[in-house]
Parts: C-alpha cells; sequence; structure tokens
C-alpha cells in the first residue's frame, strides 16, 4: 500500500481513471489528501486490498448505462471502477469512525476515499457523500469487520472476489425460485465459468429438489473453459457456445445471460423460439461482443441485485436475510474450497495490467485474486 506521508496533515493518494468513452484507455492519477480538510462527519478510509474478477469488466463496460460511473466520479471524460475492498480508517472527524477500525465495502480503484459517515451503529455506517451518485444502500454500506461473522483474516481472499458476487448469485437464485414454474425443463447460464454464473448454478442445483423442479441446469461456456466448467461440479450438463443446436425443445427454457452478446441470445431466441419463456440479463463479461450492434430484438428483463434484497430483507426481515445467506455462503464455500488458488497483485501498474487482462477476457478462471495498490 502506497500511503507514504508527505507530512502528519497530507497523504498521498493513487487512482486509476478509465476513459467513459473507451474503457481500453486507462491512467493513473497521483493526488493528495489534506486531513485539516476533512468536515465534521466524514472520515478517510484506505483501500487494503481488493478483489478482482468479470464483475468489474461489468461495471466499466455498462459504467453509464447502469450507473456505475457516478460512485465514485472523477470528472466529465474519466470514471473510476469500483471495487469490494477491506480499507481501514486513517482519519475520522466522526465518534462512530474509529481511526483503526477496518471495514469491508465499495471502493474506488484507487488508494483512499472520503466518506460522509451516515446511519453509523454498531455494526456497520453508510456513506452520504454528496459527489457519490448511488443506486442502492447495499453499494453504500460499509461492515466493521470486527462485527461481522463471515470476516476471518485467512478468508479474506475468498471474501473479497466471492463476497459480492455470490450475493448476486444468491438473490438470482431466489428470483428463480420465485417465478420458475413445472413447465421449465433447462436453466441455461451463459459466460458459465464466471464466478456469479457458477454460484447460482450451484444454489439451482442444490435447491432443485425441494423446489420441485423438473429442470437441468446447462452452462454455456468457450472451447477453452469447458473442462475446467466441467471441473466445478456447478451443472448438470455444460455445452460450448457452437454447440446450442443440442438443447432440448422438449419443455420451456429460461436464459440467464451473464456473457451480454447480443448475437447469442439472439441466436436463442431464434433456436428455442417459443419454448424460451424468459430471458434475464445480467452481466456482460464478453467484452468483444459490446461493440457489435446485430439487427434484432431481445425480449428480456434486466436483474437488478439490489432490487432483490431490498425485496427479501423487508419480507424475511434482515436477520432472516443473513441467516439464508449465510447458509448459502456455507454450502458454495465448501463445495469450491480445493477447486481455486489465490494470485496476488501489488501496485498501480499491476492494477492496470491486470484491468487489460480482464477487457481481453484473459482472466485465470482457476485463480482468484487478491490486488493491493
Amino acid at each position: 500500500m502506497s500511503d507514504d506521508k508527505l507530512n502528519d496533515t497530507q497523504i498521498n493518494s493513487t487512482e486509476v481513471w478509465v476513459n467513459k468513452a473507451d474503457v481500453a484507455k486507462t491512467k493513473i492519477v497521483h493526488g493528495q489528501l489534506d486531513t485539516t480538510q476533512l468536515q465534521d462527519g466524514q472520515a478517510i478510509l484506505q483501500l487494503n486490498s481488493f478483489g478482482f474478477s468479470a464483475n468489474n469488466i461489468t461495471y466499466a463496460v455498462t459504467g453509464d448505462k447502469m450507473g456505475y460511473w457516478g460512485f465514485f466520479p472523477a470528472d466529465e471524460q474519466w470514471g473510476i471502477v469500483p471495487v469490494w475492498g477491506f480499507g481501514t480508517v486513517i482519519a475520522s472527524k466522526h465518534p462512530k469512525a474509529q481511526v483503526g477500525e477496518v471495514v469491508y465495502g465499495y471502493f474506488p480503484m484507487g488508494t483512499h476515499l472520503v466518506v460522509n459517515v451516515d446511519r453509523a451503529n454498531d455494526v456497520s455506517f453508510f456513506d452520504t457523500h454528496p459527489q457519490r451518485v448511488s443506486s442502492s444502500p447495499v453499494y453504500d454500506n460499509y461492515l466493521r469487520c470486527a462485527q461481522d461473522p463471515a470476516y476471518q483474516q485467512d478468508s479474506q481472499a475468498w471474501l473479497l472476489n466471492y463476497r459480492p458476487l455470490f450475493m448476486t448469485s444468491f438473490v438470482l437464485d431466489d428470483f428463480v425460485g420465485e417465478h420458475i414454474n413445472d413447465n421449465v425443463t433447462t436453466v441455461l447460464l451463459t459466460s458459465a465459468s464466471s464466478k456469479t454464473a457458477y454460484g447460482c448454478a450451484h444454489l439451482l442445483m442444490k435447491h432443485k429438489a425441494e423446489r420441485g423442479g423438473h429442470y437441468r441446469v446447462i452452462g454455456l461456456t468457450s472451447a477453452t473453459n469447458k473442462d475446467l466448467t466441467e471441473s466445478f461440479g456447478c451443472y448438470d450438463e455444460v455445452l460450448e457456445y457452437t454447440d446450442i443446436n443440442q438443447l432440448s425443445k422438449d419443455g420451456e427454457s429460461w436464459v440467464l445471460d451473464f456473457a451480454g452478446n447480443k448475437q447469442l441470445l439472439l441466436d436463442l431466441q431464434d433456436l428455442l423460439g417459443d419454448k424460451l419463456s424468459k430471458e434475464v440479463f445480467i452481466g456482460a463479461t464478453d467484452v468483444k461482443s459490446q461493440s457489435n450492434k446485430p439487427k434484432g430484438k431481445l425480449h428480456g428483463e434486466l436483474f437488478f441485485a439490489p432490487h432483490q434484497v431490498k425485496k427479501r430483507t423487508e419480507e424475511w426481515t434482515r436477520d432472516g436475510f443473513n441467516e439464508r445467506y449465510a447458509k448459502a455462503w456455507g454450502s458454495f464455500s465448501a463445495h469450491m474450497q480445493d477447486k481455486i488458488r489465490v494470485v496476488e497483485y501489488s501496485g498501480a501498474q499491476s492494477v492496470v495490467d491486470l484491468y487489460q487482462l480482464g477487457l481481453a477476457g484473459k482472466l485465470n478462471n482457476e485463480e482468484i485474486n487478491v490486488v493491493s495498490f
């Protein structure tokens, strides 16, 4: 972590900025924070480490459409990709944000974040900084690690990489269970090697019997990732994208799309016809396909995880939601524990290089990334 102090009040900061119009263009921006400029109720968080996956690429690619550039604005031309990480309070003018405290939450891809501490309690606090344009309180909440039962020093890598993604897996599986019917015989997941997809697939398989479901969980992935995806044991079957003609048309199908490849979705619509009863759009891991604009209309719906989180939290209570989530997480983490290895990256240039690997679709799906500046 590059937190060299110029004196007792000034701190060097570093951020990676991404060109909103061309997300392949990046620049490393250095600045300074002056702790004497903190206003009452504010605190400075120093990012210790964060996870990086195809999910962060989705944040960049859909930054305008989904509002991700609004969380940590840079300027009109440049944006900062959000990441999930652990941070330490290094300066504070709020009595419930103690210097030295470690928190987990949403950070800019940079070394520091100034937050307006609000709604602080023993478990967490929220950031209500006026420059932050948020789409959900899920993204504004910072959990106090000392009070977080899921936090353990030796499981940081897993929490950084899977926790935010598995939350989407969890509520997406819940959404499927809520709306699916007995006529559905196939639930098809694109980008099946992505963490959010196989997390959801694991839960769809696990809950199939108790739902009385008759569906098969089928993953679609590239030839390169087929063997690895099969080895995860999260699907009934894994097919290559070129083999979609093997899909059964005996019953209705759902498509859960994590790739964002419009041509693939149009092909599936043509292939399955009226047997395709629902398409759900979740992510955009296939970055190269985003520049292709084939003609044709998609007939699906966008899934925004925080909406399902909010709904279930109100219905189940926060404790009830957390209990169900913890049970699902325990099942998934135990299933995956011996199938993934941890790789560490350090330094601003390493962050940029890893981001470019993600844009090129070359992240190693056998690895989870722990990144620091």
